[in-house]
């Protein structure tokens, strides 16, 4: 995986390329970023200017849904598809047919991504996974991600987002 795709999902990692930790939080600074990001999940295509706009908006939508608790997040993940320039494409997988959500013919990137990424948020439900999706509990962290723990009780995005958080609540304890 690149720099930017850490779970090669454009739900995810289009969800978390804002990141509180650093001091300059926006991930895709300009053009050239998004069209790296593009690039690493397979979304090759030309990218303008304006295309940074609109993709942070679609950032923004996705996390808003993310961010909604699993009854409230499928109704506003139902609306937003609603709302998208996607077809319904039959694809091969494993040799098998299967129907897909795509994207509208020659879609710019914040329409494909749009697609793909509520394509994926409905793949993962589908796979019994909604209740998994979840936002990192580690302040001021807010990286989505899907416990694949088995107990299913994962709070933290990653390592270094538990390790701060329980460093965080040991110096609490201790002032106490």
């Amino acid at each position: 995986m690149g720099r930017f795709a850490q779970f090669g999902l454009v739900a995810l990692d289009l969800a978390n390329t804002w990141d509180e930790y650093l001091d300059e939080p926006e991930r895709l600074p300009d053009v050239a970023a998004l069209r790296r990001f593009c690039d690493e999940l397979g979304e090759a295509g030309a990218v303008a200017d304006d295309d940074l706009v609109a993709v942070r908006a679609v950032r923004s939508r996705l996390r808003a849904v993310l961010a909604a608790e699993p009854p409230e997040r499928a109704r506003a993940l139902a609306e937003w598809a609603a709302e998208l320039p996607a077809r319904a494409a039959v694809v091969t997988v494993g040799g098998l047919p299967e129907l897909r959500l795509a994207a509208a013919e020659n879609a710019p990137p914040a329409g494909r991504l749009a697609v793909r990424a509520v394509r994926e948020l409905l793949d993962i439900a589908g796979a019994g996974d909604w209740e998994r999706l979840r936002l990192c509990a580690a302040g001021p962290c807010r990286d989505a991600f899907v416990d694949r723990s088995r107990p299913g009780r994962r709070l933290f995005c990653s390592t270094r987002c538990a390790n701060r958080a329980h460093a965080a609540a040991s110096r609490a304890r201790h002032r106490a």
